[in-house]
């Protein structure tokens, strides 16, 4: 068997041109990035999403730096063959370019991520540039942007109007100009996602935004059905893994009641 290559931006933009789909998962942890990568997915994003489907949080706004520092480099230990990609926290990027590059080059540096990804599109283009002019590449998101949902007033597809629909793809554009080499496009209707990726050379990768995305990213716990907070639409569960580990337990548990594990199989003599 051909062992695969290192995912690579450069290798990640070329899929666009080259007609070929883009796989991105998110992973929080060392082994959940082994078996990942071991399925050949093209890009683990260590997300922020973390913060509601492994810290409990209400929402992912209360994710700190320290703790996307801390996954970011479990991760990173596995050393994937994917391309890994660090998600800026809220409060990361918004007060100035200096303390997004400063944020941007500890998520490299520290966290040992390749890449990192940022919310926003027209009002973000000039920081993303600041960190792209540093060498460090930049995965842009848009629509539906999680770290806006007080401003939104909850998690709402966007893009339905008119209006709305031109400003995502000035926004989409923008990113581009600013030297993003991908861009997120979530909650948004299938046929504007159609319109942003024929318009824009760098992929679009979509979650909840329809086929026509040059990729797709879901969350690992949405994907293996292991997580029993908010479902959204386009978060297709592959394994019901809540009742595969609750029936585990409940075996293990009954096994210890009973007396039957340990057994001598499973102790030293």
């Amino acid at each position: 068997m051909t062992e695969r290559k290192k995912m690579t931006v450069p290798r990640v933009v070329a899929k666009k041109a080259a007609g070929e789909k883009i796989t991105m998962v998110t992973a929080y942890d060392f082994p959940g990035a082994r078996l990942v990568d071991r399925a050949g997915i093209d890009v683990i994003l260590v997300g922020d999403s973390l913060g509601m489907v492994v810290l409990g949080y209400e929402h992912t706004t209360q994710v700190t730096m320290d703790e996307m520092l801390h996954h970011t480099r479990a991760v990173a230990r596995a050393r994937p063959r994917a391309l890994v990609v660090g998600d800026m926290p809220f409060g990361a990027y918004q007060a100035s370019a200096d303390e997004a590059v400063r944020n941007a080059v500890r998520f490299i540096q520290e966290g040992g991520a390749e890449a990192v990804k940022l919310e926003g599109g027209q009002t973000v283009a000039a920081t993303v540039a600041r960190i792209v002019a540093a060498g460090i590449p930049v995965m842009g998101h848009i629509g539906l942007t999680p770290q806006s949902v007080h401003a939104f007033g909850g998690y709402r597809v966007q893009g339905r109007s008119s209006e709305a629909e031109s400003q995502l793809l000035r926004d989409a554009a923008s990113l581009e100009a600013a030297g993003a080499f991908a861009v997120v496009l979530e909650g948004m209707p299938v046929k504007l996602a159609s319109r942003i990726t024929e318009a824009i050379r760098i992929p679009s990768i979509g979650i909840g935004a329809g086929p026509y995305c040059d990729g797709q990213v879901l969350v690992y716990h949405d994907l293996l059905g292991c997580f029993e907070g908010f479902a959204p639409k386009f978060a297709k569960a592959y394994a019901d893994l809540n009742t595969v580990i609750t029936e585990a337990v409940e075996r293990f548990r009954a096994d210890v009641e009973a007396g039957r594990f340990p057994d001598r199989e499973h102790s030293y003599e």
